[in-house]
């Protein structure tokens, strides 16, 4: 590769459309970087600066350059960057940095670009490392003084420096906010003529925005830099207006508290203005500002709210709500400028205002009501479906922000109109009133009479289900039904209870052989909805339907030998999976009555089971419709264990599917509570795979060890509830596992992450002691606790000094504390309880008023066990 033929003629290779000579080129690339890495640089760097060369070579010189010493992996990006702090000789780095800076200059403009970015990844490098000092002040002499090519890729370059989300160089910039503000700002003015150079430096500002925070302190600066950025909003150049809108967005959201002179002086002018924009992108832009304005008020109003000092409370303007006659107008109106031929996703100026409008509703509350229903009753019954749809768009979006006592009365009005609009002729209508109607099911559900409203809307809502394009509202909006309708768990009947046979018998329809996947997926969640919140006087539907149900799995099973395709085996692996789903309900729902179809559940489970293919997602769903048999059958669950456990097995001990390995340890856990002793033949090999589970996860990623371990500990304490004092077999090694695991702690600079799992672990510790202790003690062999015992309250004492803890650790360590007193009734424990820790511990759970009631009773419970340890010295344990 020394000849410039030859480097020329594998760069141009190494972007060839053929696979076949672009792969060679780029093995050749990558062996001549591990033959002599600093030639290797050299040689690039001046095929990017030969000026006779293609403008495709030297993009592709300056392309190998960055990848030379970037990369996405984070790991690779570490390699790459030793290799230049490292492995490269300082003549070397010198060159490639001063041809990359002389390129910038190059007539060629897509040679300016690609050094634009050799010079950005060196410079994440170097600059966080206090290297290439003078590279700042390089480019904005380029900016002041350079041809108009030379300072447009300059402006790239400080952007893309600017855009890298590395932390250590995002820090490194602040120190040099004064050059990058100098250059980008002065690029950026009304007076530079050529558009190119301004539209860089503006894309350049805004990449900038978040390390000139000293300089928006000084109000002259920051006046400048406002005035540039409002006069970008008015080029004639329309990329350049995105550019400045996009500015004033990300101005707005670092920048609020200092934005109230200029929203009265100009912004709120200029925004509404824009919004007008004939350019959709520019208009977009200034529909988001205002959506910008609303999420930070909906936050500073949040964070105020929970401040315990005026002094604390961050400034506050009612931008949005002072500005709310003049800007929801304009978004209504842009509500109507739908494009039929948009995809779902597809975000475009209509979808650009709801959002806005939504945003809106949440930061104003009950002042958007006004311009909204005034806007809704003009154009509900327009000849126009753009308006049409417009109106139902428009009052869905405000069903979150007023309070629901405000929209009741006019959701109670509007909802038979709604309603009938489920048949309106177009699809666009009849898809927002779905998805209106979903909003209004969700957030002002009490407004829905069941007398008046239920029974047309199930009716329209059932209708529509029909229609992949409006099926998902439809089935949301069922789905908030039943959960508003559902009344008490055991009542006999509810709202819904009239309804239940029909809509069991339409949903059954829509989920049949021929459904498209996705509504399939959708409606089935409905049906499991139905069941779950079914009454009592429907529980023999709901057993009618397990017939169905399992008759459609069981025929899923020859269907596996018929997958042809991906798309095949994922539709087969959503159906049978969502089968589940609703067989997991119906147990849940029928509980021990389920008994009857026990068999054939899991004749179907066990076969499917063994016909699947790996990597698939149906096993965990099996599994969790068998954690809910073994609960509704308990006992009797044991006719199927001999059958089941090879899969229990084998799931409990593949490691390379954590997720089905995490939900195997929780069925043994669900199987061993569900059948009491009669789990104990299974407890050996169970105990093994869990064992070999924390040996495994101790030995690899961290990640598996903070997943799987908390819920091994707590199986330990299931298992002991359930056999008892055969527990005893096992208690030396799980105590010395507990108490390894007691030695964990976060340090204070620890993440979030590690805080939460030294909580879930405690949590384990103590619900297996609780189990354990629990099990020694009805078996009479509490003296085989005695070497442990001091070990648990030490773990007690760092609980109850580390203010890191949750309620559900906080429980268990009360349960454990109340077993402990319990299990040892003869004074054996007087010292060790007490201790004033212990007292002050679970005075201050029984005392916490923000824990459930269940966690002071056990907290209480607690203290009564240890008052009669100390033979009625309540002079110890004040209350």
């Amino acid at each position: 590769m020394a000849e410039n033929g030859d480097i020329n003629a594998v760069l141009s290779n190494s972007l060839s459309p053929d696979a076949t000579a672009r792969n060679a080129a780029e093995q050749q690339l990558s062996q001549a970087a591990e033959n002599n890495f600093p030639l290797y640089l050299a040689t690039l760097a001046q095929a990017l600066a030969t000026e006779t060369s293609e403008a495709k070579i030297r993009v592709a010189a300056g392309l190998a350059l960055k990848n030379a010493f970037s990369a996405r992996e984070f790991a690779r990006q570490q390699e790459l960057q030793q290799k230049w702090l490292q492995h490269t000789d300082q003549e070397t780095k010198t060159r490639v940095k001063t041809v990359a800076l002389q390129t910038l200059a190059s007539d060629n403009s897509q040679a300016g670009q690609a050094s634009a970015q050799v010079i950005a990844a060196i410079a994440g490098i170097e600059l966080p490392r206090n290297q290439w000092p003078d590279l700042m002040g390089t480019l904005v002499a380029n900016v002041s003084s350079g041809a108009p090519h030379q300072k447009q890729a300059s402006l790239t370059c400080i952007g893309y420096i600017c855009e890298s989300q590395e932390p250590d160089l995002r820090t490194a910039l602040i120190s040099h906010s004064n050059a990058i503000l100098t250059a980008v700002v002065q690029g950026a003015r009304k007076e530079e003529e050529n558009l190119e150079v301004r539209l860089s430096a503006i894309s350049a500002l805004g990449d900038s925005l978040e390390f000139v925070g000293n300089n928006f302190k000084h109000e002259g600066e920051r006046n400048y830099i406002m005035q540039v950025v409002c006069e970008a909003t008015q080029a004639d150049d329309t990329r350049i207006q995105q550019g400045a809108f996009g500015c004033l967005n990300r101005i707005m959201g670092l920048y609020y508290e200092n934005m109230r002179f200029y929203m009265e002086k100009a912004l709120f002018g200029l925004t509404i203005l824009g919004m007008k924009n004939e350019d959709e992108d520019v208009a977009k832009l200034a529909v988001e500002f205002w959506s910008t304005v609303c999420e930070e008020e909906v936050n500073i109003e949040e964070d105020n709210a929970q401040v315990e000092s005026s002094d604390q409370m961050r400034p506050f303007y009612n931008f949005a709500r002072v500005a709310t006659n003049e800007v929801v107008p304009t978004l209504l109106t842009l509500l109507t400028k739908q494009d039929e031929d948009a995809t779902d996703d597809e975000y475009n100026l209509s979808r650009a205002a709801y959002q806005s409008l939504q945003l809106y509703s949440q930061a104003v509350g009950a002042n958007i009501i006004p311009p909204v229903i005034q806007f809704v009753e003009s154009h509900l019954r327009s000849d126009d479906w753009h308006f049409r749809e417009a109106a139902v768009a428009a009052f869905g979006a405000i069903m979150e922000g007023p309070e629901e006592k405000v929209l009741e009365p006019i959701v109670k009005q509007a909802l038979p109109i709604l309603i009938t609009m489920m048949e309106d002729s177009s699809t666009y209508v009849k898809d927002s009133t779905a998805y209106a109607l979903g909003r209004i099911t969700e957030a002002c559900s009490e407004s829905i009479d069941p007398e008046t409203h239920l029974d047309p809307l199930i009716r329209s809502l059932f209708a529509g289900i029909h229609d992949i394009k409006m099926a998902s509202s439809c089935c949301w909006a069922l789905m908030n039904l039943t959960e508003r309708f559902s009344g008490d768990f055991d009542a006999n009947s509810n709202p819904l209870t009239p309804h239940f046979n029909q809509s069991v018998t339409n949903l059954l329809a829509v989920t049949g052989a021929n459904a498209e996947t996705s509504v399939r997926t959708t409606a089935y969640e409905v049906l499991s909805a139905f069941v779950q919140h079914a009454a009592t006087e429907s529980f023999q539907a709901v057993a009618a339907l397990s017939d169905v149900i399992i008759k459609r799995l069981e025929e899923t099973i020859p269907m596996q030998s018929q997958v042809v395709s991906i798309e095949d085996k994922i539709a087969l692996e959503e159906m049978q999976t969502s089968l589940n789903t609703v067989l997991q309900s119906i147990i849940q729902r029928l509980e021990k009555e389920i008994a009857p179809q026990g068999d054939r559940i899991m004749q179907v489970s066990l076969q499917i089971l063994s016909t699947v293919n790996g990597k698939s997602i149906v096993p965990e769903a099996i599994f969790a419709t068998i954690s809910g048999l073994a609960n509704a059958m308990e006992e009797d669950f044991a006719k199927y264990m001999d059958a089941f456990t090879p899969f229990l097995y084998n799931a409990l001990g593949n490691q390379e599917e954590p997720s089905l390995c995490s939900m195997a340890i929780g069925l043994v856990s669900d199987i061993t509570r569900s059948m009491g002793e009669r789990s104990q033949p299974y407890c050996d090999n169970f105990m093994n795979y869990l064992l070999n589970n924390l040996r495994l996860t101790d030995s690899q990623s961290t990640a598996l060890s903070n997943q799987f371990k908390p819920a091994i500990l707590q199986c330990f304490g299931d298992i002991a509830n359930a056999i008892g004092g055969h527990f005893e077999t096992y208690l030396s090694v799980v105590a010395q596992v507990l108490q390894q695991a007691s030695t964990v702690t976060a340090s204070p600079e620890g993440s979030y992450e590690m805080y939460d799992y030294v909580i879930s672990l405690r949590e384990g510790i103590m619900d297996a002691w609780g189990g354990i202790i629990g099990a020694m003690k009805i078996s009479s062999k509490t003296q085989v606790l005695q070497p442990y015992v001091q070990s648990i309250f030490q773990l007690l004492n760092i609980i109850s000094q580390d203010m890191n803890r949750s309620e559900a650790l906080m429980r268990s360590s009360m349960g454990v504390i109340g077993d402990l007193a319990d299990a040892y009734p003869n004074g054996e424990l007087v010292d060790a309880l007490r201790q004033d820790w212990l007292t002050a511990m679970i005075k201050e759970t029984k005392s916490n008023r923000e824990f459930q009631s269940r966690t002071i009773d056990t907290a209480r419970w607690a203290r009564e066990q240890v008052k009669q340890q100390l033979g009625g010295q309540q002079s110890t344990m004040q209350t």
